[in-house]
């Protein structure tokens, strides 16, 4: 198990290696709204503080870019499957879970990589975080990123189609981009509309994040993050293996 996986997840970072333009381009976006939006947003909440702006925002970007960055990868998965290269490795001797698994390691390694160079990014504009704080956040990203690799490989493996995939990832992303608060907290607006947040997935490590950045390691949003993520990490990744035992039959 742990021979075969490591196997596919040597593989992958080869592939990724030859090609590392994509997770560069996967935290621009996040670099984007932190060079962009950040300074409005600190003089709207936080009297030009950039600092403490900082400590708001920069959590929410950092979930966005688990959010695109992992999702993204399920495009190459399907067009795998339209080839025939996936099934040829689905019906090898390997473990089938391990195909699955080292395609999902290599992605929170990336995600892991596209977030300290964003953090860094932040420190040099002013974000300010202890070394306990950065790791509880990473861990709390590693996770994040797991639970979202297993949704975009999940579809992958069920749709099998690129449009069908697109479609669904449009429908879904705004809307759970702006109940996670990543952009501006959930408190700022109506109460109804924060209880609607609780139970979206992206709405706690955002929470847990500010809390962890402004120091606060012993706020109840992190443990409620770490179970939530957790959670679904293991239902997520649970069904993209099952639907790679369908697709090799």
């Amino acid at each position: 198990m742990i021979r075969d996986t490591s196997l596919f997840f040597g593989h992958e970072v080869r592939n990724t290696l030859r090609n590392p333009v994509w997770p560069l381009f996967g935290i621009m976006q996040p670099v984007m709204y932190l060079l962009l939006f950040a300074p409005l947003y600190a003089g709207m909440a936080f009297g030009g503080d950039f600092g403490k702006a900082l400590v708001s925002f920069a959590p929410g970007m950092l979930v966005i870019t688990a959010l695109f960055g992992s999702m993204g990868v399920a495009y190459g998965t399907i067009y795998e499957i339209r080839s025939g290269v996936l099934e040829r490795i689905a019906v090898s001797p390997a473990w089938r879970p391990a195909i699955v698994l080292g395609r999902m390691l290599r992605d929170v390694v990336a995600l892991m990589i596209q977030s300290l160079a964003f953090i860094l990014i932040a420190i040099v504009m002013g974000l300010r975080v202890s070394p306990a704080a950065l790791v509880l956040m990473l861990l709390l990203l590693g996770v994040t990123g797991l639970f979202s690799s297993g949704v975009a490989y999940g579809l992958a493996l069920s749709l099998r189609d690129e449009n069908a995939m697109g479609q669904i990832m449009q429908f879904f992303a705004l809307p759970l981009m702006l109940l996670s608060g990543a952009l501006l907290p959930m408190a700022l607006g109506p109460d109804w509309l924060e209880r609607v947040a609780w139970f979206t997935p992206f709405y706690h490590p955002v929470e847990a994040g500010r809390s962890l950045f402004a120091g606060v390691l012993t706020d109840s949003s992190i443990p409620v993050a770490f179970g939530v993520m957790l959670a679904l990490a293991a239902l997520t990744v649970t069904w993209s293996v099952r639907s790679l035992r369908r697709l090799a039959g």
